[in-house]
Order: structure tokens, then sequence, then C-alpha cells
């Protein structure tokens, strides 16, 4: 048998366990998973000693692109996802302009063609204006989600009051997804800070009631409305602990720094570098989100990479903007969790491919399978490295895990049977692709 790509001696990470298997690729599918010693390709990776895994997500990212390519670009983004092992990010729609109508998708996707390494899905951002055509727009080609920012936006991409949030709810079917921050107590307290307090205020200004409130209120508008809701970046015991009781409307995301990175130490060692909303928190929540990790309440890890200039994160507190990269480090970071016994390397893969995959509607990612697009994730457990700035390929050039080692690292990195990246190397052309989710 004649294949394109043959990935040979890999211990693969399938749905139904570990085990050795030699995978064939075809048209950019997974065509075999057992291919014959004497099959051939074109080209055949050399698996031994590494892990394959399906190709990895990373479901909540900020290229910033329309923007300041000076911070990142789709281009940069991309190329950093798969330096890191990340084969499909979702872009987030707040960017100048932002994505909130069919003119600007038609950009986006013809721009992907153009310049991605990766395979993109694309959010829609929800406003008072389009929320008659959000029903339409989720259908649109490459579209993962309608976002809401229901706290912690500027501009017409804030929808923070009831009404306004059900009216999104009832226009369209597929999940919404919410940062769901509580902007009115975030006006209320903001008074009480002022310009020079410590980095550390920012997880007392925007509290665990501020996250909890935001995400009562959705709770309850989506058993009204029947209409499912993804809570983005939880980050409190309270929250993880109450949305347990809504399973059958809601699904859950919690970053990775929120798994690595503990307040206060976390401000004291990286003043403006920490900050991101909602904030890095105490040992309590950090505790907490490790639990829901372990037993399931937790449905997708991301990034929510969002860089910014590192002069202006070194602003003093709370003139700097909230935000961190993380598209290039999510993989390695979440490899050492797993080398330090925090989870395993299926719960992982739970959490950055099926789990995105089932929660956003891709039809052929997450998995590998006959016929699923041939994205894989290639990973040596071995492996220890140095996380370093000068790894990073952000134009904003820094990582909030600057000298953390960590054990185990992404090697290659497969898109749809094309291989992006090998041994720390962005190779060829971009070939990235919007990606293809149901209606």
């Amino acid at each position: 048998m004649q294949y394109d790509l043959i990935i040979r001696g890999g211990r693969c990470v399938f749905p139904w366990g570990e085990a050795d298997a030699d995978i064939g690729v075809s048209n950019g599918r997974i065509a075999s998973l057992s291919v014959g010693i004497h099959d051939e390709a074109d080209r055949v990776v050399d698996a031994r000693g590494l892990h394959v895994l399906p190709g990895l997500i990373d479901s909540h990212v900020h290229l910033r692109d329309p923007g300041n390519a000076a911070v990142e670009t789709l281009e940069t983004g991309t190329r950093a996802a798969a330096l890191g092992g990340v084969t499909t990010v979702f872009d987030m729609p707040n960017t100048s302009p932002a994505v909130t109508n069919k003119d600007m998708l038609n950009w986006k996707r013809e721009h992907i063609a153009k310049v991605a390494h990766v395979d993109v899905g694309m959010y829609i951002g929800a406003t008072r204006d389009n929320t008659p055509d959000l029903a339409m727009l989720e259908q649109e080609p490459g579209v993962c989600a309608i976002k809401v920012f229901a706290g912690s936006s500027t501009g017409n991409l804030m929808i923070e009051d009831d009404a306004g949030i059900e009216a999104v709810m009832r226009s369209g079917h597929r999940r919404v997804a919410f940062h769901s921050e509580d902007e009115y107590r975030l006006q209320e307290r903001k008074s009480q800070f002022y310009t020079g307090q410590p980095y550390e205020m920012h997880s007392v200004w925007r509290d665990v009631e501020c996250a909890f409130l935001g995400t009562r209120r959705i709770m309850s508008i989506a058993r009204r409305t029947g209409r499912p809701a993804h809570i983005l970046h939880v980050s409190t015991a309270e929250e993880l602990e109450y949305l347990a009781g809504f399973r059958d409307v809601s699904t859950v995301e919690v970053l990775v720094n929120h798994l690595s990175q503990v307040a206060p130490d976390c401000y004291e060692e990286l003043g403006g570098l920490a900050v991101m909303n909602p904030p890095l928190r105490d040992a309590y929540h950090y505790d907490a989100s490790w639990k829901a990790i372990r037993d399931g309440r937790v449905d997708v890890v991301s990034s929510d990479h969002a860089p910014h200039p590192l002069e202006a994160k070194r602003k003093p507190w709370p003139e700097c903007p909230a935000g961190l990269t993380g598209v290039q480090t999510i993989v390695p970071v979440m490899l050492d969790h797993v080398n330090a016994g925090r989870l395993s390397l299926a719960r992982l893969v739970d959490l950055m491919a099926a789990g995105p995959a089932r929660v956003y509607g891709l039809q052929t990612k997450g998995r590998m399978a006959v016929g699923f697009d041939a994205d894989f994730t290639l990973v040596d457990m071995n492996a220890e490295r140095e996380i370093t700035n000068d790894w990073i390929v952000s134009p904003a050039g820094w990582t909030p895990f600057d000298g953390k080692r960590v054990k185990g690292w992404p090697i290659v990195t497969i898109v749809r049977g094309v291989i992006v990246m090998q041994d720390d190397e962005v190779s060829g052309a971009p070939t990235g692709r919007y990606a293809k989710f149901a209606p």
C-alpha cells in the first residue's frame, strides 16, 4: 500500500487507550492505524521513543489580526502554535476592527488561507447591533462559536445586562462562549483602587464574587432558554462546584495559567506579567481547579493567549493591560504537569483534543481514527528543556514562563498530513485552513 505519510514506531494515544501503532495518511486524512511493514509512503516519520497524540487544540487565543502587527499576527501566532505542538487554534473576535459581521469573516478566511501555519476556527463577537444576525453568522464556514463579553471589554463588544444576554441566547442554537465576569460589580468597586497599588490587587478587584456572580447569571439564562453555554477561563472553586449542577446546559474551560501559577507569589515574581482576566488566584482555587480536572468537571484547557507589548505590561497596576502569551507554551507546560503526576496523558488529550472537538462541534478533529484529519502532535515525554523568552516567536517577545524548566516537549506538529514543525523548525509555506464545524 502506498501512503502520502507514514508515522512509524510511536506510542499512540487512541480514544480506547495507548498502543504501539504505525499510522498511514492519505489525502490529509488518517487512512490506516495498522500500516504494514512493507507499505511505503512519500514521507516517513520515525516516531520511535515518542508519543503520538491527536493534534492538540488551543481553543482560546487572541491573535490580534487585524490589529497591531508589532504585538501579534495570524502568521506569527500560528507559527507559535506550530512550534508549541498545537495543530488548531480558535481565534477571538476582539480585533481592530472586530469580527462581528460577514465582511470581516470573509476577510479573515482569505487571510487565514494566505498566512496560517495551522488550522484556525473563528469566533464571532456578539454585539447589540448584530444580535438578530447571530443565528445566521454562527453558520458561516469556519465559525467555532459566538463569543459574549459579559464583562471586561470595551465598545460594542460588551453585553453585560440580562436582557441583552438572553437576546443573544435566543438567536441561534450552537453553544455560546462567555467571558462571565460581572461588569456591574467591576464598575461599582473600581473607585476603591488606585494607580501604583501592588499587582496582586488585581485579584482583589476582580474577586471571586465578580466571577461567580457573572456565571450564576449566565446559567440562569442558559437554563431558561435551553441554549448551551461554554464558560471560559473558570478560575474559582465556587464556580466549579456550582457548574457541576448545570452540566445539561454548560461546559467548562480552565486556563493553563490557573493550573500553573499561584497568587500572591506570581505577582511578586512577575509583576504585570502575571496580570490577566480573570486573575491568577491563591492556592485554594488552584487546588480546586486541579480537583475539577481529576473528577471530570473541566471539558477544555486553553491558553487565552493574549499578547501585549512588554513595555505596556511593565506599567504600574492597574494601567498595565491584562493578558499573557501562551499558545507556544501550553503544551510543554501541560506535558510537565503530566510528568509531575497531576494528570494522565490520556486526560490531557481529552482536555486539548477530544474536549474542544466535542464542545465546539469539530467533526473530523480531536481523535485518531480512520477518516479523521491527519492532525498529530508528537511529543518526547522524557525531553527536558527550559522555556525562554528567546524561543517565543510572537512579536511581543515574552512569556510568563521564562526560565521554567519542563519535562516533556513537542517534537513534530502535523496538520492534515503536512509536517509543519519538526525539531523546533517550522517548515514550508503556510498551509493552514479555516476549521470546519457542525451546523
